[in-house]
């Protein structure tokens, strides 16, 4: 039951679910993520650390950055139904779709200039 209530409530935000399906693309670091929603990084960590703990998403840190992913095969039955029905619920989406476009303008940009930026306040 804790498993369940843990990814419900991960789940009970925009943004949240926004970071899900951004990172269906693959890994991305705390700053494209940032850059994608135009807030906070504070916020956006916030928020990754909600889906962290929900078991949603996995972590590494490689320097002063840290990159997030979807998690294996090795994730429980239940997160993978989850993210399964996020993806399943919002295909065609048109937020989903204009943050896909955003993120491939995102991809582009070299990942170290894109750390270098100021971060949003």
């Amino acid at each position: 039951m804790r498993e369940f209530m843990n990814i419900a409530k991960a789940l009970a935000d925009e943004n949240r679910v926004r970071a899900l399906l951004a990172l269906r693309r693959g890994e991305l670091c705390v700053c494209q993520i940032t850059e994608l929603f135009g807030l906070a990084v504070s916020t956006v960590s916030k928020h990754l650390s909600i889906l962290y703990q929900a078991g949603l998403v996995e972590s590494r840190k490689d320097g002063r950055w840290i990159y997030y992913r979807l998690p294996g095969q090795a994730a429980s039955p239940a997160i993978r139904q989850a993210i399964a029905w996020v993806e399943q619920s919002l295909a065609g989406n048109p937020c989903s779709a204009a943050d896909a476009r955003r993120l491939d303008d995102i991809l582009k940009t070299d990942l170290v200039e894109r750390c270098k930026r100021p971060c949003r306040k």
